[in-house]
């Protein structure tokens, strides 16, 4: 077992050796750690502790270190929780500090013990021999024989009788004793065994009833959890789902102009709004929009909501199709292909439950096979108010009949609105009835931005697809899916539009691959948690399923 470990250290031409038995070391610069090295180059490039070593089991090893320093050891990547070995050494590239480790064993001394046999003495051998063969021990023997003899022949039969006798009796009464207490021995015994096994059977059918109590206690609990699972979820993590709202126009390819309507009086089609009809003068024939980059019609712009919900580190999950909206809708599509123009997302913010001002929102990346984005706003001014919502990786919460809540905002603005008094709403819509922008910030700054909440079983599911019946629409897209283990198990993503129970959400572990790869790590798995938001931007075919 080693009790200690030495260090020698090299910075430039200057040389030291150090020993330690500490169970922790810091090497670093500046007073804190046990080894300090005053390197003037890597003071603002690094971190106060460099390297921290750990005891384990009488083995040092790397538990942290700086990554600014790209510290090597025996010229390969440094990596946590190697053991240091003997002749072993870390070096800083592009500088000359470098420490050479050797490990210092503390080995029992072996002891040995020569005995030789020490013989009898020679003077007791020959005393011993001498007694054996002396004619007096055989005189003696015939003493006590004749002697014997002589007794017997002196003591009268009635006296023989009598002693036989006694004797007889004494060894009856010892073996009538020894009979009784073995008897009654054999009887505690078996006494005692019955005993034991009554009192094991009394414990099995305890046991029994206390399983039986738990099993009850269990059932009424998970019925307690089920019945109240939406409203949990609504208390503990509604606050960290969040409201996605976005602007983007159409811009020309080569010159990044924004594309316009031919004039003032284009109808301006929104991908949430029903197609116009066929005999409608302002629907323009198909591919034939005239989009220009001249002249004073209203630019070609949308917006766009969804649902998100955040998983820790100001890390936001949503759907491709919520912050691409461009993606499915068919106008849109034909827009480009006719002007040879490109989607510009002007504005994209999120709006989280009580918090009046939103939070500005980068895309960090998104999913090429599963409908998938990732997305983060800044952490400095993060609120202590939006909790992480914990992610469920291998459940037995994600099974057919399992109960599941989603959380969201279907319908936007509009089920928003639907939540306050007529009269209230009736004001509301009057004097932002025009602006979808203004809407939304008047409802965040009056606090009355709150996700809506549904709780459904599991109906279907596979590799790629939780389907569930968990009520939810248009907007809904990028709501996290709960599981009865209260935490995330899916994302919203689709539903068919006549079909209720086929609301299809993705399997989390697919969020968190991406999440990784993004730059996403999680600091506190209990408590972080995942967020996801969507929107629908168009209608599909009443058979095929369509983005909520």
């Amino acid at each position: 077992m080693a009790s200690g470990i030495i260090i020698h250290i090299t910075v430039g031409s200057e040389k030291r050796t150090e020993f330690f038995t500490e169970e922790r070391i810091r090497i670093g610069s500046d007073e804190t750690n046990d080894l300090q090295i005053h390197a003037h180059n890597l003071n603002g490039n690094s971190n106060v502790v460099w390297l921290e070593l750990e005891n384990s089991d009488g083995v040092y090893r790397i538990i942290e270190f700086d990554p600014a320093l790209d510290l090597q050891v025996n010229e390969h990547r440094i990596r946590r929780f190697v053991a240091i070995t003997d002749g072993d050494v870390i070096n800083i590239p592009n500088t000359d500090i470098s420490f050479t480790f050797f490990s210092l064993a503390a080995r029992s001394a072996l002891i040995t013990t020569n005995r030789e046999s020490v013989p009898v003495a020679q003077f007791i051998e020959e005393a011993a021999m001498e007694a054996r063969t002396s004619p007096k021990r055989d005189d003696a023997k015939a003493f006590l024989r004749e002697f014997t003899r002589e007794l017997l022949r002196e003591v009268s039969w009635t006296t023989k009788a009598i002693i036989f006798v006694l004797a007889a009796a004494f060894i009856y009464g010892l073996v009538y004793v020894g009979y009784s207490v073995s008897r009654e021995l054999r009887q505690s015994r078996e006494t005692t065994q019955q005993q034991s096994e009554i009192i094991q059977k009394l414990k099995d059918q305890l046991g029994q009833t206390s399983d039986q109590i738990g099993n009850l206690e269990k059932t009424n609990s998970d019925l307690l959890n089920t019945v109240s699972l939406g409203r949990n979820m609504r208390v503990e993590y509604g606050n960290g789902v969040c409201l996605i709202v976005g602007v983007y126009d159409l811009v020309d390819k080569k010159s990044g102009k924004v594309l316009r309507y031919p004039d003032q009086q284009a109808m301006k089609q929104s991908p949430y709004e029903p197609a116009a009809s066929e005999d409608s003068p302002t629907q323009a024939a198909p591919g034939q929009y005239n989009l220009t980059t001249e002249g004073s019609g209203s630019p070609v712009e949308y917006d766009f909501i969804g649902t998100g919900f955040h998983v820790g580190n100001g890390y936001i999950v949503t759907n491709r199709h919520v912050v691409q909206p461009w993606t499915e809708d068919d106008t849109v599509k034909q827009m480009l292909r006719g002007s040879d123009g490109r989607p510009r997302v002007k504005r994209l913010v999120a709006y989280f439950p009580s918090f009046p001002q939103p939070f500005q929102l980068k895309m960090r990346g998104y999913g090429t096979r599963e409908d998938l984005a990732i997305g983060s706003i800044d952490t400095d001014p993060l609120p202590s108010g939006i909790p992480a919502l914990p992610l469920d990786y291998d459940s037995e919460a994600v099974a057919i009949g399992k109960t599941v809540v989603t959380m969201g905002y279907p319908s936007g603005p509009d089920r928003l609105l639907a939540m306050v008094d007529d009269d209230e709403a009736k004001s509301i819509n009057q004097r932002f009835g025009n602006s979808r922008q203004n809407l939304i910030n008047f409802l965040a700054q009056s606090k009355k931005i709150l996700p809506l909440t549904t709780q459904g079983a599991i109906t279907d599911l596979d590799a790629h697809r939780i389907v569930h019946d968990a009520k939810t629409a248009e907007g809904g897209s990028g709501a996290p899916l709960f599981g009865q283990s209260g935490k995330v198990i899916g994302i919203n993503f689709g539903v068919f539009t006549e079909n209720t129970a086929a609301n299809m959400a993705i399997p989390v572990k697919f969020a968190t691959e991406l999440l990784k790869a993004a730059g996403w790590k999680l600091a506190e798995p209990v408590s972080s948690q995942q967020a996801l938001s969507s929107n629908a931007n168009t209608a599909s075919p009443p058979t095929q399923p369509r983005s909520q």
